[in-house]
C-alpha cells in the first residue's frame, strides 16, 4: 500500500538572517531589588559564571538572558515576552516578593484563563509571561519576543529597513489592534514594532543582542550610511539608529549588539534551576530544568 503523500510548509522553518535574540541590556539601581525580582518573582537564574559581582548580573531565561548592569535605570519602550514552564507557581512567587518590593513600580496581573500574566518590574519595564504551549514548542523557558512602541506611520519603513539591511525575515501584521512590522530575531522569537498614539519615551540606550548568519553584508550596509556606532571586536559591532533604506529618515531609536555565529559566546550553554524546588518540595535530580521540551513529530 503507497505511503499517503505528506505536505509540509518548508517556509515555516526559514528563520532569515537574524539567527537569534540573545539577550535585552537594562540598567538597574539596586541589584538587591533586582534579583529579588527576577530571581525570586520570576524564578530565573543568575548565571553562576559570568558577571558575579555587585555591578552586573545576567538572569538565564533558557538559552536567552536579561543583562542588569547595576549603574542607572532604563525602561524599555515595549514589552518582553517570555515563555514559562508554569504560570500557576509563578503567580504564588510573585505574591510572596510583593512585601519586599513595596514602594517600587513592581505589580502584576493574571489574564482571564491563566494563559498570561502582566508583570512589571520594580523599574516600569512591562514583562508578559506566556505559559508554555503549542504555539511555544518545543521552547518552555526563553525570550519569545521584544515589543517596541514606535510612532504612527514608521513602522512599514522600519519592515524594510530589517528586510533590506539586515537580510531579516519580516512582515507586516498586527500586534494588538496595532500596525507592526514582525521581524524573525531567531527560533520562535520575534522584533515586534508596533504603531502607537500615545507619546513615547526618549531613549535612553538600552541594547537588544541579535546573532547574524550573514554577519558582513548587514556591516557592510549599515557602514554605507554611517550608522555603525561601535566597532567593538572582530565579532561584533553596535548600531542604534533604524533609518528608512530610501531615503536615510530616521524612524526608531534601539541600540543593536550585533555578533557573528563565530562570537565565542555564541551557543552557550546556560543554567536554568528549578525554581519550585525547596526544602519542603525536594526532589533529587531535579535541580535544574530544561529550556526545551522533546521534540514532537517525524
Amino acid at each position: 500500500m503507497a505511503r499517503k503523500a505528506v505536505k509540509y510548509d518548508r517556509t515555516a522553518e526559514d528563520l532569515g538572517n537574524i539567527v537569534g535574540l540573545e539577550h535585552l541590556n537594562l540598567l538597574v539601581p539596586d541589584q538587591r531589588l533586582a534579583m529579588i525580582f527576577y530571581i525570586g518573582g520570576l524564578g530565573l537564574t543568575r548565571d553562576p559564571y559570568m558577571q558575579t559581582g555587585p555591578g552586573n548580573m545576567w538572569i538565564n531565561i533558557g538559552d536567552n538572558q536579561f543583562h542588569l548592569p547595576t549603574r542607572g535605570t532604563q525602561v524599555m519602550r515595549g514589552t518582553v515576552g517570555l515563555v514559562l514552564p508554569d504560570l500557576k507557581n509563578l503567580v504564588e512567587r510573585l505574591k510572596s516578593v510583593k512585601k519586599d518590593l513595596t514602594g517600587t513600580k513592581f505589580g502584576f496581573k493574571a489574564t482571564k484563563g491563566a494563559r498570561c500574566v502582566e508583570v512589571t518590574c520594580p523599574w516600569g519595564n512591562r514583562i508578559r509571561c506566556h505559559a508554555a504551549g503549542k504555539s511555544t514548542a518545543p521552547i518552555v523557558l526563553g525570550m519569545s519576543y521584544a515589543q517596541f512602541d514606535v510612532p504612527v506611520g514608521v513602522a512599514e519603513g522600519i519592515a524594510k529597513f530589517y528586510r533590506e539591511i539586515m537580510g531579516a525575515n519580516v512582515k507586516m501584521g498586527r500586534w494588538e489592534s496595532a500596525t507592526a512590522a514582525r521581524v524573525s530575531a531567531g527560533y520562535r522569537q520575534e522584533l515586534i514594532f508596533s504603531e502607537t498614539r500615545k507619546k513615547i519615551a526618549e531613549f535612553d540606550g538600552h541594547h537588544i543582542q541579535i546573532y547574524l548568519a550573514n554577519f558582513s553584508g548587514p556591516y557592510k550596509n549599515l557602514l554605507e550610511r554611517s550608522l555603525i556606532t561601535q566597532e567593538s571586536n572582530q565579532h561584533q559591532y553596535r548600531f542604534i539608529d533604524i533609518v528608512d533604506p530610501k531615503d536615510g529618515k530616521l524612524l526608531f531609536n534601539l541600540d543593536h549588539e550585533v555578533r557573528s555565529m563565530t562570537h565565542p559566546m555564541y551557543g552557550r550553554s546556560k543554567l536554568n534551576r528549578n525554581p519550585d524546588q525547596s526544602n519542603e518540595l525536594f526532589a533529587r535530580g531535579h535541580e535544574t530544568q530544561a529550556w526545551l521540551a522533546s521534540a514532537t513529530g517525524s
